[in-house]
């Protein structure tokens, strides 16, 4: 695929009115899709209008519990377009330079902020100011500590702060963590993540460092980062890490192009990941245990995820990630949902400590003990 984000997902009718099954119903099949739902709708503005803030926008045309309500743009042609597409009135939209005033605005409850991560910190900071509650993509900050003053203002501010996790809401991805926390693969051993396209536009914000604080790590290598995680159940104790570039024309200083990295956990587990700007076809885990062992081929791609383990093939629903996203999001600011795997902003601060620990044992050749 050109692109990560041009990656087109394919599913049927079938997968849409999955879309609200409870996660906890997916793995016994006690889901009752068609149940009418009449609590309360959690009212967005989504940040940036790109191809992946396209993307959430029409994922969330299939929500109940959560609705698009609003727009912030620096590009007007693109505010009078999604007016158009999505009824969005016009006391809804704003700019980056005055959507401060969504304090005053009592129809939008949350900002979802879709920018380039360089961007993140400030907006989040911003919203949370005006009292709103935040979802941001990942990775959700630059670095560890803008990571923690994001958290720190949203606490303050007493708004939540969430973030684009979406795998943490598929059911492939589900049902693997339930089987590793039952036991079925016995004492995990080792962890796979590969993860990468060949990235087209050098002039893309992707491949600028102010913008995206790096490369192909901050854009595709934060899957296997987190990945390595929920997978195993275990935060990692060491890092290690090696860049290779090919192509210092394209991936300018800063940029990574790719990145192997390692990882040792507490109970003796490792994993072994690639991030990568230059290949395609890798978007796969690897779980190994002593008793038995999961893939997942794709792993992380818009859909459908494909999946394995040592006792036969993966048959949960295909979901349309963002909606699922959303609808749990709603949850979680509503009711005091608690995920399987958190989305919090403290979950985010645990991946941008390793990927500044990555980018230093990249640097120095050494290992790096962390402690999330």
């Amino acid at each position: 695929m050109n692109s990560r984000r041009d990656f087109l997902q394919k599913l049927g009718v079938s997968a849409l009115a999955l879309h609200l099954a409870p996660l906890s119903g997916w793995a016994d099949s006690k889901n009752k899709p068609n149940e009418t739902y009449d609590g309360p709708v959690l009212r967005v503005a989504i940040m940036g209008l790109g191809s992946y803030g396209t993307r959430v926008a029409e994922a969330m045309q299939s929500c109940v519990k959560a609705k698009l309500v609003g727009v912030i743009s620096g590009t007007p042609s693109k505010v009078k377009d999604w007016q158009s597409k999505y009824a969005i009135p016009a006391k809804n939209c704003y700019n980056y330079e005055n959507f401060d005033d969504i304090k005053n605005n009592p129809d939008i409850d949350a900002v979802y902020v879709i920018t380039p991560n360089g961007l993140h910190h400030d907006q989040v900071i911003r919203v949370a100011k005006a009292g709103k509650h935040a979802i941001c993509e990942k990775p959700m900050a630059l670095n560890a500590k803008q990571g923690q003053e994001m958290v720190d203002a949203c606490k303050k501010a007493n708004v939540k702060l969430l973030v684009g996790y979406r795998m943490h809401f598929e059911p492939k991805t589900l049902e693997v963590i339930r089987m590793r926390k039952a036991g079925d693969f016995g004492k995990v051993l080792f962890f796979q993540g590969l993860c990468g396209f060949s990235i087209g536009d050098p002039t893309q914000w992707r491949l600028n460092k102010q913008l995206a604080g790096g490369g192909s790590l901050m854009d595709i290598g934060i899957y296997a980062i987190n990945g390595s995680r929920y997978m195993t159940g275990e935060d990692p104790v060491w890092v290690t890490a090696q860049e290779t570039k090919t192509d210092p024309v394209k991936f300018k200083e800063g940029v990574d192009e790719t990145i192997q990295f390692q990882f040792g956990f507490p109970s003796g587990a490792t994993a072994s990941c690639l991030s990568t700007y230059k290949m395609n076809n890798l978007d796969r885990f690897f779980l190994n245990g002593d008793k038995g062992f999961a893939e997942l081929q794709p792993s992380t791609g818009y859909g459908p995820i494909k999946g394995r383990t040592n006792i036969g093939e993966l048959t949960q629903p295909v979901t349309v990630h963002q909606t699922v996203q959303m609808e749990e999001i709603a949850g979680i600011i509503f009711e005091n949902k608690q995920p399987i795997v958190p989305i919090d902003g403290e979950e985010a601060v645990k991946d941008l400590k390793l990927i500044d620990a990555i980018y230093l044992a990249a640097k120095t050749g050494q290992k790096v003990d962390v402690k999330l």
